[in-house]
């Protein structure tokens, strides 16, 4: 469906250019969307380069966030989820689980945002609370200094309450609390849903990536560095030409199901298709730690559903004490953005690498832990990011300028790697190479920094594996 209540705007400014096929009108074409291909293309409207107009136009900056009701804004104005629980009791449920739910509680976040605070007196806090906890930010509730589980993380009425997108990043979104008739307004994908409790006004933005794309595009508010652009992944892949959207993959009760029949409210409609509302995605460490398994194992299972990597059989037999070479290709089967995407400070996917002998004798290894990151000369799949002064920065991500590299793999894309390793004069007559491709979502380096050691163990996932015999001549 396209251009319906809060169309996406890219999409606006791509019908243009079908209209323009001689070289003078592709000229004018270039002027007129010169602010728009330039660096700041995902920002609409476009960012003022003065602050003090910023606060104007975005009363919570940095974050983009706006509310289209005046006067101070209450908890008493937004229901909290519970109320929506009475009618909605399956997809409470299943947001309770969700990384959504607990947004804001999250300790390596909450950590993070400390850390930002002090390190920029302050003026990164709105840019990081706006999209973890959107009410809180809008109620002055939710601090970079306060705890407690009573603040909300991405709840019911901040998505549902959301009428318009204003732009691609950095929470760009205007919470609307129509009332009609003495009923709150509720947006949502369904044109004909009903309620006795609130008024469900149809809006197609929700049922589009560029929904997702107003938290999942993080570009760095003071300097424009593009830190995350998960939407524009997604948006230059063939999975956003198919017209596949984030929400197919990520409101569904698991990897490749297509269907879930059922009612989204008790007294609602019967439907061939209801959302799933777990958002499954790639934290397994923050699941595990707040004691939710079933969605750990969820989150599991997406990853596993991602990738592939296969052998690329080396040649056999081998002479002893001879160089040898191993490539694999590692594939992005499954993600409809870069593999990993996200959270540059922490995401990493890598393969480890081992050539095993008898009784599990290990006589080369890459891509093992040392010291709770990944040793050095890892085949990592990840972003780094650097600094002014062209230094690599691992965490305080508010100190980023640019992109030093970036190994991760396209949508529908691979790469192929490749290990040497001297074989020993003595090693046995039948070997094993095994590959694992491993995740972790930031590193136990980056917990223990944070929350201290000992706070929690960080689990890594396997995603996919090969194993292969390599064969010694005597």
């Amino acid at each position: 469906m396209k251009g319906s209540l809060s169309s996406n705007y890219l999409d606006s400014q791509r019908a243009p250019l079908k209209k323009w096929a001689s070289l003078s009108s592709l000229i004018l074409l270039i002027f007129f969307t010169s602010d728009i291909i330039g660096k700041d293309k995902w920002l609409a409207p476009h960012r003022s380069k003065d602050p003090k107009l910023d606060t104007v136009q975005f009363p919570y900056f940095p974050s983009r966030i706006q509310v289209d009701f005046g006067g101070n804004h209450k908890r008493v104005h937004y229901d909290s989820p519970e109320v929506c629980r009475a009618c909605h009791t399956e997809i409470f449920e299943q947001w309770e689980q969700s990384a959504m739910a607990h947004a804001w509680e999250d300790p390596i976040y909450k950590a993070m945002l400390k850390r930002a605070s002090e390190a920029t007196n302050g003026a990164i806090d709105n840019f990081c609370i706006g999209c973890h906890s959107p009410i809180g930010l809008v109620t002055k509730e939710a601090a970079a200094t306060k705890d407690g589980a009573e603040i909300p993380g991405v709840d019911c009425e901040t998505c549902h309450s959301v009428s318009t997108a204003t732009g691609l990043d950095n929470g760009a979104f205007i919470i609307s609390h129509h009332r009609k008739d003495g009923r709150i307004v509720k947006y949502g994908p369904r044109s004909d849903a009903k309620s006795e409790y609130h008024l469900t006004y149809y809006s197609e933005l929700h049922s589009r990536s560029s929904f997702c794309a107003v938290c999942h595009n993080v570009t760095h508010p003071f300097n424009g560095a593009a830190i995350e652009r998960t939407y524009d992944e997604w948006l230059d892949s063939a999975y956003s030409e198919a017209g596949i959207e984030c929400q197919d993959c990520h409101m569904t009760p698991g990897p490749g199901v297509t269907q879930n029949p059922g009612k989204a409210a008790l007294t609602g409609k019967q439907r061939e298709n209801v959302a799933s509302h777990f958002f499954a995605g790639a934290n397994v460490p923050l699941m595990r730690h707040l004691g939710k398994h079933e969605m750990a194992e969820r989150n599991i299972a997406m990853l596993r559903s991602a990738a592939a990597i296969e052998v690329l059989n080396p040649k056999n037999p081998v002479a002893p004490g001879s160089m040898v070479t191993v490539m694999y290709k590692v594939s992005n089967v499954g993600a409809g953005h870069k593999l990993p995407t996200g959270f540059p400070e922490g995401r990493e996917m890598w393969v480890d690498f081992r050539v095993v002998g008898q009784a599990g004798k290990v006589f080369y290894r890459s891509g093992n832990i040392e010291n709770g990151k990944t040793a050095p000369g890892t085949k990592s799949f990840k972003v780094v990011m650097g600094d002014k002064n062209g230094d690599v920065v691992d965490m305080n991500v508010w100190e980023v300028t640019h992109v030093i590299s970036d190994t991760r793999i396209m949508p529908k894309g691979y790469s192929i790697i490749e290990f040497n390793f001297l074989l020993p004069e003595d090693a046995p007559s039948e070997l094993t190479l095994q590959a694992d491709l491993r995740y972790w979502p930031f590193p136990q380096s980056m917990v223990d920094e944070l929350l201290g050691e000992d706070s929690f163990e960080v689990e890594v996932v396997t995603m996919a594996s090969a194993s292969t015999k390599l064969y010694v001549k005597r």
